[in-house]
Parts: C-alpha cells; structure tokens; sequence
C-alpha cells in the first residue's frame, strides 16, 4: 500500500456493463455493502448468483472484511448492475493497492465485458431475425 492511499478518505472505482454504470467507493470498515441506500441483500434480491458476483474481487484479494462499501448504480437491469458494481469494486481495489493488480487482471475482473444488445436492423423484425419468407 502507499503512502498517497493511506491518506484517502475513501477509494474510488467506475465499474460498467452493458448499460449500467456504478460509482463505487470503498471506506475503510466491516465489510458492509450499500447500493443505492439499501444492502446489497434488500437492491438485488436474495440471489445468491448476484452475492456471489459481487463479492468475487474482495474474496480474491482477501479485502472481505477491511472495507465498507457505497455504490451508486443507474441504467440497465439486475445482472448488469451486479456486473458493473463487481467492475467498480475491482478498480477500486487496484486504486487502493496497486500490486492488487495481477491477481484481479488474471480473474478477469478489470476487463470491460463487452457484450451489448445488439441494435435492430431495417427491413427486419429484430436484430437478425428477418420477416417469414412468402412464395406466393
């Protein structure tokens, strides 16, 4: 850890997934989760797969139970506002300790998933699908 993080009230990370975006900061404390000001329990239902998702980078750098966490996420739907919250939180991690950095790389946390919903086309009913072909 350096010396210009152990000075910060708090630690900052921009997680994305497809159209949702989170502001998630990291104080230091007990391993408290809050989105939007609800638990992550009450914000994302009692999904395990969504807990799971989101507490995967603090799991892999042993930080479950050093800070507390605020996250303010908007935009897209359950699972991509988990995917960007997890997103969030491993940028933060590497602003708090940068040698945190290889292990999250390697889990592929840092990376933006790029997946979106494609756009509809002209001409078709959807993205890709086209209109029932007719001979006669």
């Amino acid at each position: 850890m350096t010396d210009a993080a152990s000075t910060q009230r708090y630690h900052y990370g921009t997680g994305r997934r497809k159209t949702a975006v989170a502001r998630v900061r990291l104080y230091p404390g007990t391993g408290a989760i809050t989105v939007n000001g609800k638990t992550a329990r009450e914000y994302f239902g009692g999904r395990d797969l969504h807990q799971q998702q989101l507490m995967l980078p603090l799991r892999l750098t042993n930080m479950t139970e050093r800070f507390d966490i605020s996250v303010r996420v908007v935009g897209g739907g359950v699972s991509g506002q988990v995917g960007a919250v997890r997103h969030g939180i491993a940028r933060a991690l590497t602003r708090f300790d940068i040698e945190l950095r290889p292990a999250l790389k390697s889990a592929k946390m840092l990376t933006r998933d790029p997946r979106a919903k494609e756009r509809k086309k002209p001409g078709l009913k959807r993205a890709r699908k086209a209109p029932q072909y007719t001979k006669r």
